[in-house]
């Protein structure tokens, strides 16, 4: 037992260390991390409520009061930004951990019993894979109705189909290792052997496919919201910070409005593709081997260069 917990604090603490030296994954969590405090501490930042109204200063261009300005009924933009990005990441966070629990599961159990349940599975995956993500969103909404539990839903149902074909892809490759034939001869049960054995060795897609999801449905939620589809008006998030700046008007002389969530969103996202390609460097052992491959070879082309 006692090896077992050092093993697994060695491993740890190789993870960490790796993953720290890596510049775009320390950069990608800086990013996330300061955004994800400011938007819990929005008010304490801000010093005003999101929903605190004051018609006297609407419209006020960004000053030392106002760093962002104020909206039509004088809401500050700054706290509304930061509230509006806990509900955005709350929804891509959720959102991205649903899609990646269906599509891991049904990828894990196709990859390794085949047969019908694999082909089955496969149907299901590239009839809804058939029609665009955006229709499926739209007519789930409208049967679900608005909220931020009913979009998390919807695009949970609708965008596990990446994890689950790579996880899928991975089982096809792992099933036939010999670790796995030993699992069977020793007489360990199927779910054991899929959850406990070869799952684990699988995780390198599945967090890459987290990340990029997180930044695909921040995404998607604000397109939705700009649409009038998503979340309700009423709580504010990027997506309906960006819709209330849709108006020509609006674009043209109060830039304010649109820019700082927009520009969130964009720094957000920005910084969760650095984590995922952090991430992929670190738990990927053939990327790794790749790149030290071709800094081997740069070095040795930069001696040569100084032989010469």
């Amino acid at each position: 037992m006692q090896k077992k917990k050092k093993e697994r604090q060695s491993t740890s603490r190789i993870f960490i260390s790796n993953f720290l030296h890596n510049p775009s994954a320390v950069i990608g969590l800086t990013i996330i991390s300061l955004m994800i405090l400011s938007a819990v501490f929005a008010v304490q930042i801000s010093g005003a409520a999101p929903e605190y109204i004051d018609p006297i200063n609407g419209r006020l261009g960004p000053s030392l009061d106002h760093l962002m300005g104020t909206d039509q009924l004088g809401r500050d933009m700054l706290s509304r930004v930061l509230s509006g990005g806990r509900q955005s990441i709350y929804i891509g966070v959720l959102a991205s951990f649903f899609a990646n629990l269906i599509g891991t599961i049904l990828g894990a159990t196709a990859g390794y019993l085949g047969g019908k349940i694999d082909a089955v599975v496969m149907r299901v995956s590239e009839l809804v894979m058939t029609f665009p993500q955006l229709i499926l969103v739209l007519i789930f909404v409208s049967l679900l109705g608005q909220g931020i539990n009913n979009v998390i839903i919807v695009f949970a149902l609708t965008g596990w189909m990446t994890t689950f074909r790579l996880v899928r892809g991975e089982f096809f490759s792992l099933r036939e290792e010999a670790f796995v034939e030993a699992d069977r001869a020793f007489g360990f049960s199927k779910p054991r052997i899929i959850f406990r054995h070869i799952l684990p060795n699988t995780m390198s897609p599945i967090v890459v496919a987290f990340t990029i999801n997180v930044a695909i449905f921040i995404i998607a939620e604000a397109g939705l919201s700009f649409l009038g589809l998503g979340v309700p008006v009423t709580t504010p998030t990027w997506g309906n910070l960006l819709t209330a700046a849709q108006n020509p008007v609006v674009v043209d002389e109060y830039w304010w409005l649109w820019v700082f969530p927009a520009m969130s969103i964009a720094i957000f996202v920005l910084g969760v593709n650095f984590v995922g390609d952090g991430l992929r460097d670190v738990l990927d052992p053939r990327h790794k081997s790749i790149i030290a491959k071709n800094k081997w070879k740069v070095a040795l082309v930069s001696r040569l260069g100084r032989k010469k």
